[in-house]
């Protein structure tokens, strides 16, 4: 035998009928910080930015930039040399 039960009811109701809490409000506030803290970390994340801090590092850190950026073409050269 198979039985379907079909209810109408909105996510607020179905939360009170199963007994669980209303978390709005928590949410909402986790979303606010999120996004707090997604636009204080864009900033870091210019161009500019990104060049003052590692330049603050001296020449090694340059180096290990030049290092990074060479391996990472060096992933995509081999990327599309494969296909």
């Amino acid at each position: 035998m198979k039985m379907n039960v079909e209810i109408d009811c909105t996510p607020a109701e179905a939360r009170a009928f199963l007994g669980l809490p209303d978390v709005t409000g928590l949410n909402d506030r986790l979303v606010k910080e999120m996004q707090a803290r997604m636009e204080a970390n864009m900033a870091m994340l210019a161009p500019e930015e990104l060049m003052k801090n590692w330049a603050a590092f001296g020449v090694g850190a340059q180096e290990t930039f030049r290092k990074l950026m060479q391996a990472a073409t060096d992933a995509s050269m081999g990327a599309s040399r494969s296909k």
